[in-house]
Formats: C-alpha cells, structure tokens, sequence
C-alpha cells in the first residue's frame, strides 16, 4: 500500500483537530452528556470510520479496503472491553459524573499515544525481523486463553483494576487533597502544591491504557501489516468509546460474552500470525518439512470477526434478558477513604 506523506500528514492533523475541540469543549463544560448528544457522536464516529474505509477500498483496492474493517472492528471490540476496567475505576475511585466525561476522553487520548508509539516500533521490528510474528502470535492465543480462563472462573473485573505500583507510590510519596477540584491535576493550597483525585485517576487510566496497547497492537497487525491502516483503525476504535460509555451503560453487564468471543478472535489472529510467521521465515524447511503451509485470506478474516461478536452480542442479550442492571452490576466497593488527606498537620 502506498501511502503518500501528505496522507499521513492529513490523517495526523485532523485526529489532532477532532481530540483538541473535544478535550476544549470538555475543559470549558465538563458535564454528563445526553443520550442524544452521545448517540450522535457516535453515529459521527461511525460514519466517519466507515467512510474512511470505503475511501481505502476505493483508493487502494478491496483487500486493504477489507483489513482495515477487520482491524477496525476487533480494535473496537477490544476497546470496548477495555471500557469494562474503566467503568471499575471510575466507581472505585468514586469520581463525580460529571467529571468522567474529562477523565474518560484524557484515558482515550493516552491510549491513542501509546498505541502510536507501539505501532511504530511494531512496524521497525516487523520490517527487520520476520520471525516477530511468532512472538506476536504465541502472545494472543496466551492472552486469549487467560481470558477465558478468567471468564471461566468468574473472576471479578474489579480485581484486575486495582492500583498499580506505580500509582500507590505515587499517591504515598505526594501530598494531596481528599475532594475533586473539578478537572484540575494539582491545585495550590497554603502555598503547597497537592495532586487531586483526578491525578491518581488519569494515572490509573493511563496506565490501564498502556496494558491494553500490548495486547491491541498485535492483534491489528495480525490482519494487516500496514502501518497506515494499523494507525487509522486504533484512532477510530477510540473516538467515541467516551460516549459509548454513557450511551449503553449498563448494557455493558449484558454483554456476559464479549470475553468468549474476544478470546475466538484473539486465538484466530495469534494462529493467523504463526502461519504467516512459517511463511515468512525458513523454520518448516529446517525441520524438515516443504509441504504447503495454508494460508488465512483477509476475507476469512473478516468474516470470523464478525460473526464472533454477532454471536457472542446475541447470545450475551438472550443470556441476560430479563435481568436488571442491579443484577449484573458488582458490589461496589466499600466507604473507605480513597483519598487521605497528606498534608502535615498545621502548627
């Protein structure tokens, strides 16, 4: 696929654009949107990723046209199973709703800047070192069975969403307030500079993010190996989750198999990469064997993507029906004090 440095250019600075009047509208009215006003985004959203994808099947050819839909479509699948952790945070870190929407969109503009910088080193391993591709491919189908081993065991999303070390240390080494300050990181208090609640919060997030992009990186280059397309569909897989969010609430709960079906895919694609790792390296020929190695088209592809997360919404909606939010949400956590006070008491 070639693509054109003023495409690149282009594509960069509108994302730039959309994410700077969003966090700026945010910044100036941080609120709890509307079911109106998030469906509309997200029908923009949608429309646009669409369209662009049209855009590359026209421009480029169906093939590439096609791996960005796939990629498209599991990178969303995959966000949305991220905003599972968030919702966890959110509700054990006990932030005002009104400030979610701010939280939530600097958590999606972390995660697009880590999974750029994931892309482009992927893209430089890639281009000298073929071979990477079983590493990628062992990782998803490990990752995709420690998924269903959790979903099997019904462990609670909560515990995956427990501070980190990182964050405990920074929230036992610097002073900082107990109440929100509306969007502010820090503030000044008697001449001390404190971190806020919000902080502890964008860290958390981000460091959520940053685990996601390792498995989300992989998994979008075992459907295509274009950096443009990798990019391309990890930026519309974001835009609008934030919304989304708010939208479907709790049909989030209900979608009980969203595990099952990411793990479907994740062992597809990790098998997808291991057959085009033999491909692309002389491994069968040192072992002895020459035969045919078969080969998985962006066709297949797409077509198991789909019909996994068809399936798996179906059945997730049948499975749960009848059922109150009340009943799929998870206890909440207890009234401790999330955010102690640091500050040395005054004289």
């Amino acid at each position: 696929m070639n693509v054109h440095l003023y495409a690149w250019v282009i594509t960069v600075v509108v994302t730039i654009a959309v994410l700077v009047v969003d966090v700026v509208i945010i910044g100036r009215r941080p609120h709890e949107p509307s079911m109106k006003e998030a469906g509309s985004f997200i029908g923009m959203y949608v429309a646009m990723a669409v369209l662009f994808g049209i855009g590359v099947w026209m421009v480029s050819g169906a093939d590439y046209g096609k791996q960005f839909f796939a990629g498209w479509l599991t990178e969303y699948s995959l966000s949305i199973d991220n905003l599972f952790i968030f919702v966890i945070i959110m509700t054990k870190m006990k932030v005002p709703r009104h400030l979610q929407q701010f939280a939530l969109m600097v958590g999606i503009i972390l995660a697009l800047v880590f999974r750029a910088v994931f892309i482009a080193l992927g893209a430089a391993v890639i281009d000298r070192f073929a071979a990477v591709f079983f590493l990628f491919g062992g990782y998803l189908i490990y990752t995709a069975i420690k998924l269903f081993v959790e979903w099997l065991k019904g462990d609670d999303d909560e515990e995956e969403a427990k501070d980190g070390l990182f964050v405990r240390l920074i929230r036992r080494s610097f002073p900082s307030t107990r109440d929100f300050r509306g969007v502010k990181l820090t503030v000044s208090d008697d001449g001390k500079r404190l971190l806020t609640p919000m902080f502890f919060v964008i860290l958390a997030l981000g460091t959520t993010d940053l685990i996601f992009a390792l498995d989300s990186i992989p998994a979008i280059y075992g459907l295509t190996q274009e950096p443009f397309l990798v990019f391309t569909a990890n930026v519309f897989a974001l835009m609008g989750l934030r919304q989304l969010y708010f939208l479907i609430g709790g049909l989030l709960k209900r979608l009980i198999y969203l595990s099952v079906g990411l793990s479907v895919i994740l062992v597809f694609i990790g098998v997808k990469l291991m057959l085009h790792a033999f491909h692309e390296t002389h491994v069968l020929e040192w072992i002895g064997y020459h035969g045919p190695v078969p080969e998985v088209s962006t066709e297949l592809s797409l077509g198991v993507i789909v019909t996994t997360l068809v399936v798996t919404t179906v059945a997730s909606l049948i499975r749960t029906r009848g059922k109150s939010a009340a009943d799929l949400t998870p206890a909440k956590p207890s009234d401790g004090e999330d955010f102690p006070d640091y500050r040395a008491p005054k004289d």
